[in-house]
């Protein structure tokens, strides 16, 4: 089996996220000599925290250069890496960091990149990868005899690797940076409170709001701001993340009302994120059949229709409650309230 080399960027308290663990635990399942090459501003905890993986040696591109985010020294940095580790196989997680970087870094390498793989494993004694094709309507196994292969993988496919911390001795690679590398700066960071933020991918539920909720209702009318106060005391109370389908998020286009909080960041499905969460719940999404696409990766769906004939919530659902999601998700609301005031 060939050499591979887990490649993964440090957080900014230094640890390893959860995605680089995943990707550790990939490479470990095909076997053969492991190597791990470590990116960000101090990569010796990151090391520690998994020295007991059983790689060969673990490099290490650190330095303020490289605590945050950047194109032209990241790829510099996993390049460097690469070539010190002379590795045939990389495999990284597809992080929003080494997502806009890893295709970059092959093409320099003289290899090619996989990105948005959901599983590796080994075909005829050789390294193969899994991924979603048209839509994420066909699944495809391949193979490459290019190399070095740069192998993208997509975060919640793989259980992380657990292992006791220790001490790892890191081997430093030298990156000569010019002025031209350092010309993009980060100047500050903006993000909503937590209790503000919608989408949350370790969360146990996603709650999935389709277009119905900014409909007109059995009254006539169109209660945006009622639908509003119900999904976010729902997130709130429960912790869940926000999914929307791309009819709902599509509307602020049409001229018709909206949902504040919700953004394209939100939407799932053929041309939206693809979430992997334990539950999830949709509701208000009669007939949008797209955003189901994406949904095929949650392991027990349930959905709430005014419509027992919905086609897509009868083929895409696991329970299917056929009643009122404002009067269920009031409901529902109202007794998590008193469950946690209790």
């Amino acid at each position: 089996m060939e050499t591979i080399l887990v490649l993964a960027h440090t957080e900014t308290d230094g640890s390893l996220a959860k995605p680089a663990l995943e990707a550790l635990a990939a490479a470990k399942s095909l076997g053969g000599l492991l190597v791990v090459g470590l990116v960000g501003e101090n990569v010796q905890d990151a090391a520690n925290s998994i020295a007991a993986c059983g790689a060969a040696k673990f490099f290490g591109v650190c330095g303020a250069d490289f605590a945050q985010a950047r194109y032209a020294t990241d790829a510099a940095a996993a390049e460097a890496i690469a070539q010190a580790a002379g590795a045939p196989v990389i495999i990284a997680p597809h992080t929003s960091r080494w997502g806009r970087v890893l295709a970059g870094v092959a093409q320099r390498l003289g290899g090619r990149a996989d990105t948005h793989v959901t599983a590796v494993s080994l075909v005829n004694g050789a390294p193969a990868v899994t991924r979603w094709y048209y839509r994420q309507r066909m699944e495809a196994v391949l193979q490459r005899a290019q190399r070095p292969w740069v192998i993208a993988l997509d975060p919640g496919c793989v259980a992380p690797w657990r292992g006791e911390a220790g001490t790892a001795s890191v081997e430093k690679v030298a990156v000569n940076l010019t002025d031209a590398h350092k010309r993009t700066t980060v100047t500050g960071v903006r993000a909503p409170k937590a209790e503000e933020q919608t989408i949350r991918p370790d969360a146990k539920l996603l709650f999935v709001a389709g277009a119905g909720w900014t409909k007109k209702q059995a009254d006539g009318q169109v209660h945006v701001a009622e639908a509003e106060k119900l999904i976010l005391d729902f997130l709130k109370l429960t912790g869940a993340s926000l999914g929307s389908s791309k009819s709902l998020v599509d509307l602020s286009g049409e001229g018709q009302a909206v949902l504040p909080f919700m953004t394209h960041l939100n939407q799932i499905g053929q041309t939206g994120s693809t979430p992997r969460h334990p539950k999830g719940l949709s509701t208000c999404c009669h007939g949008e059949e797209p955003h189901t696409v994406g949904w095929r990766f949650i392991n027990e769906r349930r959905a709430i229709s005014l419509d027992p004939s919905c086609g897509w919530a009868r083929g895409k659902a696991d329970v299917l409650y056929v009643a009122d999601a404002f009067q269920v998700m009031a409901k529902v609301n109202e007794l998590l309230a008193a469950k946690k005031s209790s």
